[in-house]
């Protein structure tokens, strides 16, 4: 019996453990690293080159985005204990002290695994792929961390989440297996901007709570439409430079996809703007029932128009992305 309950606590435990890396945040990455290893267009069908595709993705995925969702946790816990109580720290399920080694094992775990990558890859490449990973992990703690705390200015967290998501992500699935491609740089580019308007609209979900803390949200600084319009411009200009840039490297068909997905956005853009309320809410199926587990449910009428509004800019940016990804690829072959 005492075997039993020794064992039912064991799990428990790990299971509190693995919560505060919050799974559900890994895949944020995923499409990133995806693209830029199929862009280098020089993996090979090698058990060696799967296994390094392995490790990159959970490098960045449970190790690097897990280090970061740890680490918030352990110092946003005054926050949690009136926000979030069920968190594994303000629950009781883990203490400060067993947070600390949670994400200093992870981080150790992480900068061994990269050192022995930047090793293996050698020269440029090498230098490359441990650069950005430091940056990301670097990153990921100061964003939480006092007393830079990244997170309490939008001009600063926006960029940190754009640069830490989607544009060394890019450009180290690109290292680890050639040289980085000038595509790639630019596709990593887009991505950065197209993070940092995502989370600017992402923040709609604690605006009063912000508020009231002293965090500078945009929507705290200039409010929600103006928030909207703000983001919406941004993710314009990105699907317009990205058809420039698929005309520029010679993709004609990609350069018309982009655009009509362009067209299709502002099409669920202006009603959003004009009301965030019922915009787009043909939509609201998809994330009450659909993708909901995924990007996440919310109470918040911007936040949830903003959600609506994510299912199907997301799937646009995705395709046109990895359409772009494998025609580069293919030109390297």
């Amino acid at each position: 019996m005492a075997i039993s309950v020794s064992r039912s606590g064991f799990v428990d435990k790990l299971k509190a453990h693995l919560e505060l890396l919050d799974p559900v945040t890994w895949i944020s990455v995923f499409p990133c690293l995806a693209g830029g290893v199929m862009a280098s267009g020089n993996m090979q069908p090698t058990l060696y080159d799967y296994g390094m595709l392995a490790l990159l993705f959970i490098i960045y995925g449970p190790l690097g985005t897990g280090f970061s969702q740890s680490v918030n946790d352990y110092y946003d816990l005054e926050l949690d204990r009136v926000n979030e109580s069920t968190r594994p720290i303000p629950s009781g399920r883990i203490s400060e002290r067993e947070a600390i080694w949670n994400w200093s094992i992870v981080l150790l775990t992480a900068v061994s695994l990269g050192v022995w990558i930047s090793l293996s890859i050698g020269g440029q490449r090498g230098i490359v792929f441990a650069s950005c990973l430091l940056v990301g992990l670097v990153l990921g703690y100061i964003y939480s961390a006092p007393p830079l705390k990244l997170k309490k200015n939008i001009f600063f967290s926006a960029p940190a989440v754009g640069l830490s998501y989607g544009f060394i992500t890019y450009l180290s699935a690109n290292a680890l297996f050639s040289d980085i491609r000038p595509e790639v740089a630019g596709l990593a580019g887009l991505n950065f901007f197209m993070a940092v308007a995502l989370i600017i609209m992402n923040d709609f979900k604690s605006a009063e709570g912000d508020a009231r803390s002293g965090m500078k949200s945009l929507t705290v600084l200039i409010g929600a439409r103006n928030t909207f319009l703000v983001a919406f411009v941004i993710i314009d200009l990105v699907f317009a430079v990205f058809a420039f840039l698929a005309w520029n490297w010679g993709f004609h068909y990609l350069m018309v996809l982009i655009l009509v997905s362009l067209v299709v956005n502002i099409v669920i853009q202006v009603p959003i703007y004009t009301d965030p309320g019922t915009g787009a809410s043909f939509m609201q199926t998809a994330v009450s029932d659909g993708f909901g587990n995924a990007i996440g449910k919310s109470d918040v009428q911007e936040h949830n128009a903003f959600l609506r509004f994510q299912v199907i800019n997301n799937i646009l940016f995705l395709l046109n992305q990895f359409t772009a990804a494998a025609l580069i690829g293919i030109k390297y072959m």
